[in-house]
């Protein structure tokens, strides 16, 4: 997992360079057949990456998205009306048998359909009329970190292509900020060792990094066999919050820019309750080292839009570090295996 965790800011940089032609050229073809509903298709980790895929595709672009929920065609057999329909199914692997129904079932409709994957021969390659590639090579950990990063990578480009709000000089970046996130990694071995007998944790995050949250308390959760909640910094106040009490361990998400009012009234009144709160920043957010208890500051001022890609990269590192304080095997979770075929 760590090793994985290290290969980001090449595979990032790969999947730039060999995407971008295809790219390129799917952004004429939506100029003249722009859609009216983008539907993204996932599970596990992928659907994390699709949940962010849905706040920054209506952020940059205005186009209305929304997360299929498979089991209505796998379960209820429902045919749903999927036509001027943009329908993305996103897969490490490609052989989501569920995710891979909701394309087929919309490509016979007459929906344009995408791949987005890192295992070109599979499926869901075959299937889909357009397929993006996360060049990651293969992920034998069971716990996804490359991959994940690269379909919020592909994710971005997808809304460029859209006719998003996305500049590629700012994509370009983001293999470099990777590898400053990287740096952090003796502080956070160092920072794990607090929380070796950890057993429940609560995530927040908001906007573009709520999906973040899902992911981090996800890997906690099948790495580490900690109970990990993840809220919303506004769903957490309505009324979760009722379960914080002193040292109550809670890891947040904290950019500067329109997220960060919420965020810091979410630590303020954790502050009340006594709770430890870790926060991922950087350096354009110096408030957020001021007042929470511990902090994770990268040394960049980062753009809110930028920031889920770094910002995760700590928190997986985070992980890793932490399975291993508990005597765990990350790469091997229990009854885990690299690719779950569900109906």
């Amino acid at each position: 997992m760590l090793e994985e965790i290290r290969q980001q800011p090449e595979t990032l940089e790969r999947t730039l360079r060999s995407e971008l032609k295809s790219i390129e050229r799917f952004k004429k073809l939506m100029e003249k057949r722009r859609p009216r509903l983008v539907v993204l298709a996932a599970r596990g980790t992928s659907d994390n990456a699709a949940l962010f895929g849905r706040y920054l595709l209506e952020i940059t672009t205005g186009i209305p998205v929304s997360l299929a929920a498979p089991s209505i065609y796998t379960l209820y057999n429902v045919r749903v009306d999927f036509r001027d329909a943009l329908v993305v199914a996103i897969s490490q692997s490609g052989e989501s048998t569920d995710t891979n129904l909701v394309l087929s079932q919309a490509r016979e409709q007459g929906a344009l359909t995408i791949g987005i994957t890192n295992e070109p021969s599979s499926s869901l390659a075959k299937l889909a009329q357009e397929v993006f590639l996360v060049r990651a090579k293969r992920e034998k950990s069971v716990a996804a970190t490359k991959t994940y990063t690269g379909q919020v990578l592909m994710l971005y480009l997808l809304a460029y292509a859209l006719g998003g709000k996305i500049r590629m000089d700012d994509l370009a970046r983001l293999p470099d900020r990777a590898q400053m996130a990287l740096r952090t990694e003796s502080e956070i071995a160092a920072l794990s060792e607090r929380y070796r007998f950890m057993d429940h944790a609560v995530v927040v995050g908001r906007g573009l990094n709520y999906a973040n949250a899902f992911e981090f308390a996800l890997k906690m959760m099948e790495t580490c066999y900690v109970v990990a909640e993840r809220f919303s910094s506004a769903d957490f106040l309505h009324g979760p919050i009722a379960l914080v009490e002193q040292n109550f361990p809670m890891f947040m998400f904290a950019p500067s820019g329109v997220t960060w009012p919420a965020i810091r009234v979410a630590i303020y009144k954790l502050n009340q309750l006594k709770a430890e709160t870790v926060v991922i920043t950087d350096a354009g957010n110096r408030p957020a080292a001021e007042i929470a208890t511990r902090t994770i500051r990268l040394p960049q001022r980062i753009d809110e839009l930028h920031t889920p890609i770094p910002y995760i990269i700590p928190a997986q590192i985070f992980t890793a570090h932490l399975a291993a304080q508990k005597g765990l095997n990350p790469d091997q979770p229990r009854t885990l295996t690299k690719v779950t075929r569900t109906l």
